[in-house]
């Protein structure tokens, strides 16, 4: 149907006129009411979002979506806490029980607990972690994660050792150098600082001094094999060093006389060596030393010089035993 035309009274000729529209005016109708809507449409996202506080779908999406991972992140890090002292009570056993047990160092809490140096490994989530939650979960679990690789190659190493404790047992220098009878020897000095004989001046010793006249048997403290048989005019005088593996050494120091050599494997008992007074010595004794991975400790507690002579010297004839010598106690 065709639209009815439309008058505009003119003024001038006192006539009404049929009214058409310009180009011009329906575009500026048009562009006005696209303006309009626009402004309406942002008016009510204003009065939507800041006066009624409520969020547009997507952020409220978003949110609902963060929160859901924050909770689970949350969740990871309480869970990681309760790894976390698990892991630790292991660390404590590890050190205070298992490695102690096989006389192995503890694990410095300054190696177990090291970080990340360098260069920051983390900075890649600065742009989407404002909170800092994700960069904690992630540093811990770095941080657990290495911890857990040091205390599975420790409980690697202890089992290494388990395998082979009884072997380790026959190394430990458990037993004096000398046969323990009073009226054979006087310990004439103790491990620690003391004054020097020579100077006067303190001064750490590093061994026991069993005091007996020259000639006096010399044992072999642990099954092991000779490492060094030297002379040390001006300090140790003749001497033996005995590498009993597992970190342990002994030495034997002021003889008179060196029964072995160099490369000999000695059993527990085993006459090495005569007491004398060679070297920097102030009077016949035997001057004894154990070492623990590189460190003198104190003889003292590894042997029992409360132990009986019958006892003694079944240990010095079962090593003549197995030397293929005469018993030599």
């Amino acid at each position: 149907m065709q639209d009815m035309p439309k008058y505009i009274f003119n003024k001038e000729t006192l006539t009404y006129e049929v009214y058409t529209h310009s180009g011009k005016g329906k575009v500026f109708r048009a562009v006005s009411l696209f303006c309009a809507s626009v402004a309406m449409a942002f008016l009510y996202l204003w009065f939507y979002t800041s006066v009624l506080g409520c969020d547009l779908p997507k952020t409220a999406f978003l949110k609902k979506t963060n929160a859901r991972l924050n909770s689970r992140l949350e969740l990871l890090n309480r869970n990681l806490d309760a790894d976390a002292d698990y892991l630790a009570s292991f660390q404590s056993r590890d050190n205070d029980v298992y490695r102690s047990v096989f006389g192995m160092n503890e694990i410095p809490e300054e190696v177990r607990n090291a970080g990340f140096g360098g260069v920051d490994r983390y900075a890649y989530l600065d742009a989407v972690d404002r909170t800092g939650l994700l960069r904690k979960t992630d540093s811990r679990l770095d941080v657990l994660t290495k911890k857990a690789y040091l205390q599975v190659n420790s409980f690697d190493e202890i089992e290494s050792v388990a395998k082979k404790a009884g072997d380790m047992a026959a190394c430990i220098p458990s037993v004096p150098p000398v046969i323990p009878d009073r009226n054979v020897y006087r310990l004439s000095s103790s491990f620690g600082y003391r004054s020097d004989p020579f100077s006067g001046n303190k001064k750490r010793h590093t061994g026991l001094d069993f005091a007996c006249k020259v000639g006096n048997e010399v044992h072999a403290t642990a099954d092991g094999v000779v490492e060094t048989v030297r002379t040390d005019a001006y300090g140790y005088g003749k001497y033996v060093i005995v590498n009993h593996g597992f970190g342990y050494k002994t030495r034997y120091a002021h003889l008179s006389q060196i029964n072995v050599k160099v490369g000999d494997k000695v059993s527990r008992g085993s006459t090495i060596a005569l007491s004398g007074n060679s070297g920097r010595s102030s009077g016949p004794h035997l001057h004894y030393e154990v070492m623990y991975k590189g460190s003198y400790v104190n003889p003292i507690n590894y042997m029992d010089l409360g132990m009986s002579v019958t006892e003694y010297v079944q240990v010095a004839e079962k090593a003549a035993g197995k030397d293929g010598r005469d018993n030599p106690a």
